[in-house]
């Protein structure tokens, strides 16, 4: 046989192979073992029907599971109490929805669990109706100036005072103890200081019974008034709000344990939970089109013991709910949910008949069955990034966002893999933090002492640290052993400024440019305690007509500064970095990381080498094949290479994407695959391995492919 026929025939075998596989995944009975929670499984294909009152008048329970059926959906979240009773209430101090069909929702548990859908319900405890508003006002919100939060005839609630603390507990209990529900959702959990469906800050809730739980906490002191971090009480209030909300959690998990173990409690949140929401939402420009993989690895490397479930929320926004975000955006989104290690979620405003804005619904079947069709290779991955992303926690906002999503623009499109940790998490990931070669802290202030410490650990471990912006400033010590730097002015505008990029043998990335411009913060640092200054700063010089410009001479101070350690170095550059590539987009601001990384720590480019563009995202993961033969299988079956093709992204519209062709890939690899083939096109793909790399090349990519090395 010649080789031109046995490669024909081992292409040939790969695609039957590939076939035989997914037919497998899509039609074999799964049977999950009785002692494995069903959410374990990982596997959610989640439609979530937010239901406006009226709709309750008109639901059918039997097309809204034909619906769910042809979308490949395995999980319904639907309507049940709170802020208004979707069921027929006996209790008292909840609003019954007055549109309501009484058998509406058992009807749509038992119709779901007849066709192999789980059921969560959905409670939203951050409001009441006026008429349990007037019995009972001191159960709501107070703002610093004696407000409200009203939306229309809803007022927002107090979460120390009776409502939540004790009659919350009690509409949960009569769900459960009425329907055989799979789980609960818990919408707006924890404290209120915004009206945000009218875009609205009021401020910190001042109810008297939030007045005496923290002067209980405090040992006497008063409610802060304002939202001040440099203030020691708002500090404790702080701690204040998590120990309280942790405390209704844990109450909230005993009681739905004492009823039923198989259960599942969903909510944003992280203690007592067993399913974190997280959202993939369009608020505001520029458009973040990596959220799905920013929030899903922020969650999943932050709290490895949770399975996470990240909703891409169809509507524009809270004013705008009729209308829905772009097919190509949800597309992305819930591609990325897939690569990153989380189950599928959508979240609808209401039915999916008669729908104000049916655009999504073919994106959402497509991508929903495409995950049902390969199952097993989903859920249960290990990141093989080197590299550590520290999050301003897990709703980033303001400028610290724009510095941390700037950051993850640079590597996303330079093709290096990284993980995402919160920052108030780096305490309980120290021995994972220490596996990294690289932990980038951008603009990441008010770490705990325990966190600092955690790093210091991982740096003398061998660990390398890059610092942005006013990263650490709040601990001067800490700035100083880590990086030999003294903070002379945290806050400087840079407009005007230059940075000298003139040491060629660390940035190599700049021919022809001896100045590179500057805006946002540029903060004054003495580097003298540490070994190395790099990017001398310019002073501003002479603005004015072309006749005049210049002067712009050596300030003395620098933009990096390097301190050597044993084993690992730490570069501190206090400037806004990401937030000028983020809003700014010019890639001599992304270079001067680049060339960063590459003198602190080059071996963690080598993960992927790829022709790929730049909008085409890489996400390499580990795999065990997600089956309940499988479940306590710790070793992994091989690797996957996720990409998504986000080329039709243009900053401030989502088109369809460019068909990519003949990329070429070089993937570092410990093991020589038994088999490598491609989900998309279900076709087995050549490749060679040599000395721990794999190469091979793809000759198309349309929206996504996962690409399967198997061992």
């Amino acid at each position: 046989m010649n080789l031109k026929v046995f490669y024909l025939l081992y292409m040939l075998l790969g695609a039957v192979s590939c076939l035989a596989q997914s037919k497998k995944g899509a039609n074999a009975p799964v049977t999950w073992p009785a002692d494995v929670p069903w959410w374990k499984a990982n596997n959610l294909r989640l439609i979530q029907t937010n239901l406006p009152a009226y709709e309750a008048a008109t639901l059918n329970p039997d097309s809204l599971v034909r619906d769910l059926l042809d979308h490949s959906a395995n999980t319904l979240i639907i309507n049940a109490g709170g802020i208004m009773a979707f069921y027929p209430t006996q209790l008292d101090f909840q609003y019954t929805n007055p549109y309501m069909k009484p058998n509406m929702l058992g009807d749509v548990v038992r119709k779901c669990h007849e066709n192999g859908i789980k059921v969560i319900v959905r409670f939203d405890f951050s409001r009441v109706h006026e008429s349990i508003f007037k019995a009972h006002p001191d159960w709501c919100y107070i703002s610093p100036k004696g407000e409200r939060i009203i939306n229309t005839d809803m007022y927002v609630v107090s979460i120390n005072a009776p409502y939540v603390q004790d009659k919350a507990f009690r509409i949960i209990e009569e769900v459960i103890d009425k329907y055989p529900i799979d789980g609960i959702f818990l919408n707006m959990p924890g404290y209120q200081v915004n009206n945000p469906y009218e875009g609205k800050y009021h401020g910190i809730d001042q109810n008297p019974y939030d007045q005496k739980a923290f002067a209980a906490y405090s040992q006497g002191q008063k409610l802060p008034t304002e939202e001040n971090k440099a203030d020691a009480t708002y500090q404790k209030y702080l701690a204040f709000k998590k120990h309280t909300v942790e405390e209704w959690s844990k109450k909230l998990h005993e009681l739905v344990k004492s009823k039923n173990s198989q259960i599942a409690i969903c909510t944003y949140l992280d203690r007592y939970v067993d399913i974190i929401r997280h959202e993939s939402q369009t608020n505001s420009l520029p458009y973040w089109p990596y959220m799905s993989s920013d929030n899903v690895s922020n969650a999943v490397q932050s709290f490895p013991d949770h399975i996470v479930s990240n909703s891409s929320i169809q509507q524009i926004s809270f004013q705008s709910r009729y209308n829905a975000v772009e097919p190509e955006e949800v597309t992305i989104r819930l591609y990325e949910n897939i690569a990153n290690g989380s189950g599928l979620d959508i979240s609808l405003m209401g039915d999916m008949r008669g729908y104000e804005d049916e655009r999504n619904f073919e994106a959402v079947k497509k991508v929903y069955g495409f995950h049902k069709k390969y199952e097993p290779y989903f859920g249960r991955y290990t990141s093989v990034a080197q590299v550590a992303v520290v999050a301003p926690g897990a709703w980033p906002s303001g400028e610290p966002m724009q510095e941390y999503r700037g950051i993850q623009l640079m590597l996303k499109e330079a093709h290096i893999p990284y993980d995402i940790i919160e920052d108030a998490q780096l305490g309980n990931r120290a021995e994972k933090l220490k596996k990294y070669r690289l932990i980038v802290l951008p603009d990441i202030t008010y770490l705990s002492q325990e966190s600092v410490q955690v790093l210091k650990e991982a740096n003398h471990r061998g660990t390398h640290l890059i610092a942005t912006n006013r990263a650490l400033f709040d601990n001067p010590q800490a700035q100083l052993d880590l990086f030999g730097a003294k903070m002379i002015q945290k806050d400087n505008d840079g407009a005007g400024n230059y940075l000298k990029p003139d040491d060629k043998s660390v940035f190599k990335r700049f021919p022809g440019q001896s100045m590179l411009f500057w805006k946002f913060n540029l903060g004054q640092y003495d580097f003298s305690a540490s070994d190395q200054r790099f990017l001398p700063i310019l002073t501003k010089g002479r603005p004015g007509p072309p006749e005049i410009i210049g002067g712009h001479d050596p300030s003395g101070y620098y933009a990096m500064g390097v301190k050597q350690h044993p084993a690992s170095k730490a570069a501190l550059l206090p400037i806004n970095l990401g937030r000028l590539y983020y809003l700014h987009g010019y890639e001599q601001h992304k270079n001067i990381l680049l060339d960063v990384i590459d003198y602190v720590a080059p071996e963690v480019t080598q993960l992927i080498q790829t022709n790929a563009p730049e909008r085409v995202e890489a996400v390499l993961q580990r795999y065990v094949r997600n089956t309940p033969d499988n479940y306590t299988k710790k070793t992994d079956d091989g690797m996957i290479l996720h990409l998504v093709n986000l080329t039709g992204f243009s900053g401030n519209t989502y088109f369809s994407p460019l068909p990519v062709r003949d990329l070429t890939f070089r993937v570092k690899s410990d093991f020589r695959p038994t088999r490598l083939f491609s989900m998309a096109q279900q076709k087995a793909v050549p490749f060679k391995w040599k000395d721990g790399y794999l190469d091979f090349q793809l000759d198309r990519l349309n929206e996504f492919d996962g690409l399967v090395m198997e061992r």
